[in-house]
C-alpha cells in the first residue's frame, strides 16, 4: 500500500529557507501527532532513543501520516556503523529525516549513505558536563567556536541542525550564513523553524516551564484533577458492591425461569 505524500521533503525545506519561520513541535503520542497534524503544525519530531520509543514510532507515523517527522537517534552512538543502522530502521519505518547529537564524524557517515541528518549546535543537554546549563555564544570567543561547529556540521552534511539556547540576534545572524536549516530551541524567531516540546506546550509537567518556553494549557492540573476523578469513581463502585447496589438488573443476563427449572430438575435427578 502506497503511504500518503508527506506535506514536506527536505528538499521543500531547503527552498523555504530565509522565506519564513516554520512552527516544530516535539511530541510524545500518537494523540499529540494527530493534533499537531490537524492544527497544522509544520514539522514534528519525536524521541527513537530507547526500545519503547522504537516501538512507538509506527504509531506515530500512522497518526500524522502527511507530517515531515524527524527522530531523535540514541546518544551515544558507539560507531557509524551504529549510526547508520538505527537511522535507516527509523527511515524505514517512516521517519522523514533523523536528529544525531553526536561528532560530525557520526554525521558524515550517515549523510554519505544518503541519511537526512540533523545536528545539534549550542545547549547540548547530554554534554552539559562542559558548559553547565546556560545560554552558549555570549562572548565573541564562544560565538566563533558556535559559527566553527556550525560550518563543521554543514560540511559533514547534515541538512539542518537544533540550536539550542543561542541569543537571538546571533542565531539570526548564524543563519544567515549558513546553508542549514537552524531549528530554534531557545533562540529566537531568526531562525528556520520554532521548536518547542508539547510538554512545555501543554503544560504537562509540575516544575517551573524554562525560560524559553510558553505553556499554552495546564494539563498538570488536568491529570491531577482526572486522578482525584479516578479515586472517586472506584470508591463509588466498592461502596456500590459492598451495599449491594451494583450490579443491577439491568446490569444482568438471565436464563428463562422454565429452562433453569428443566436444568436443575435433570441435575437433581442424575445426583
Amino acid at each position: 500500500m502506497l503511504r500518503p505524500r508527506k506535506k514536506y521533503t527536505v528538499f521543500d525545506l531547503q527552498q523555504l529557507k530565509g522565506k519564513r519561520c516554520l512552527t516544530h513541535i516535539h511530541v510524545k503520542s500518537p494523540e499529540e501527532a494527530a493534533a499537531a497534524e490537524e492544527a497544522g503544525v509544520d514539522l514534528m519530531s519525536c524521541s527513537f532513543d530507547t526500545p519503547e520509543a522504537q516501538s512507538r514510532l509506527p504509531a506515530l507515523v500512522a497518526a500524522a501520516p502527511r507530517s515531515f517527522l524527524s527522530v531523535a537517534t540514541p546518544h551515544g552512538l558507539a560507531s557509524p556503523e551504529e549510526a547508520i543502522r538505527v537511522a535507516f530502521r527509523a527511515l524505514e519505518i517512516g521517519a522523514s529525516s533523523v536528529y544525531c547529537s553526536a561528532s560530525p564524524f557520526i554525521v558524515e557517515s550517515m549523510a554519505r549513505e544518503g541519511i537526512p541528518v540533523v545536528g545539534h549546535l549550542g545547549l547540548v543537554p547530554r554534554h552539559v558536563t562542559w558548559t553547565g546549563y546556560r545560554a552558549i555564544g555570549r562572548t565573541v570567543a564562544e560565538a566563533m567556536e558556535l559559527h566553527r561547529r556550525m560550518k563543521a556540521l554543514e560540511n559533514a552534511g547534515a541538512y539542518a541542525a537544533e540550536l539550542e539556547v543561542v541569543p537571538h540576534n546571533l542565531a539570526r545572524f548564524l543563519s544567515s550564513q549558513t546553508r542549514l536549516i537552524l531549528m530554534s530551541l531557545g533562540s529566537g524567531s531568526g531562525c528556520d523553524t520554532q521548536f518547542l516540546f508539547s510538554d512545555d506546550i501543554l503544560g504537562d509537567y509540575d516544575e517551573r516551564p524554562p525560560r524559553h518556553a510558553k505553556a499554552y494549557r495546564n494539563f498538570a492540573e488536568e491529570h491531577r484533577r482526572l486522578q482525584q476523578e479516578r479515586i472517586a469513581a472506584f470508591r463509588e463502585y466498592i461502596a456500590d458492591v459492598s451495599e449491594g447496589r451494583f450490579p443491577e438488573r439491568s446490569h444482568l443476563v438471565e436464563m428463562e425461569a422454565p429452562f433453569l427449572d428443566e436444568l436443575m430438575q435433570a441435575i437433581n435427578g442424575a445426583l
